[in-house]
């Protein structure tokens, strides 16, 4: 089999929804971030097999096989495919399994993965368009809201509020600390968008990380999902817009072009978890 590596990789700032990203299209913003991969590994789009991209709600502007027309905004070759895969939460890791099984295997050379979700232009379970779920899913199976599993998770382990709420301001700190010493430097590429009033400006921060977060402010702050809950807006994960890719190619062809690897991939793991606490898959796929 042959060896897989990643030669490049390259990310948005990450925004928050109707944040800075607010008027700029997913399917232009992850063209921008394929054109800055070619652009940083000095690479002819024609070299890339395939463009492979993670998206969960493919619908609006998400439709259409997102990852074929980013390309093509792109400017890449007609001849250049894409697809579009959602597995939820997965989505853009799985892009990156896929395309290092096709490497691996020897069907191609040179992949594109990654992924792009506007969670303000294409909001969630916009693509269900009011449709149930099956009753022969409903039978087996309790379908619930993430945030109650986030309840439900919180109860199973004890983790208390406090306990979570202190999780969230060291993730801030964390994430300002990083930001503060440059290390998203070079994954990071400035996008250029406009803002309400039609003016031109640069994004070049993650907009998530919030200084003033503090264990005091997370405490007023009231439960959404369950009352005397433990999971609030300021405990739970943000709505993001934003795009990022990886180039992976076999390490013959990399060496071949003279491009150096970062990463080897190893190995690769994806499991089915309960579907009512449905967030737990990633302890059984570690």
């Amino acid at each position: 089999m042959e060896e897989v590596v990643i030669v490049e990789a390259v990310r948005t700032p990450v925004g928050k929804r109707k944040g800075k990203f607010s008027n700029t299209r997913p399917d232009e913003l992850f063209a921008l971030v394929l054109k800055e991969l070619m652009n940083r590994a000095a690479l002819d789009p024609t070299q890339v097999e395939d463009v492979i991209a993670g998206c969960v709600t493919q619908s609006g502007e998400q439709a259409g096989d997102l990852a074929r027309i980013s390309a093509l905004i792109a400017g890449f070759p007609i001849e250049v495919p894409g697809v579009t895969l959602d597995r939820q939460c997965g989505s853009s890791q799985q892009a990156i399994h896929f395309g290092a099984q096709a490497i691996a295997c020897g069907d191609m050379d040179v992949v594109i993965a990654g992924g792009v979700e506007s969670m303000t232009r294409v909001p969630m379970f916009s693509n269900r368009q009011g449709a149930e779920d099956s009753k022969k899913l409903t039978d087996q199976y309790e379908i619930i809201n993430q945030g109650i599993s986030a309840e439900r998770i919180a109860d199973k382990w004890n983790l208390s509020k406090e306990e979570l709420d202190g999780y969230a301001v060291e993730s801030h700190q964390r994430a300002l600390k990083a930001m503060k010493e440059g290390r998203f430097d070079r994954e990071l590429m400035p996008v250029k968008v406009m803002n309400e009033s039609g003016d031109e400006m640069t994004v070049t921060e993650d907009e998530g990380p919030r200084p003033g977060t503090s264990l005091e402010g997370l405490s007023q702050l009231k439960t959404v999902f369950k009352e005397n809950g433990k999971i609030t807006a300021g405990n739970a994960s943000q709505m993001s817009d934003g795009a990022a890719a990886v180039l992976l190619m076999s390490r013959t062809k990399a060496e071949s072009l003279g491009l150096k690897p970062r990463f080897r991939v190893v190995s690769r793991a994806v499991v089915g978890s309960d579907p009512t606490l449905m967030l737990t898959g990633p302890l059984q796929a570690t």
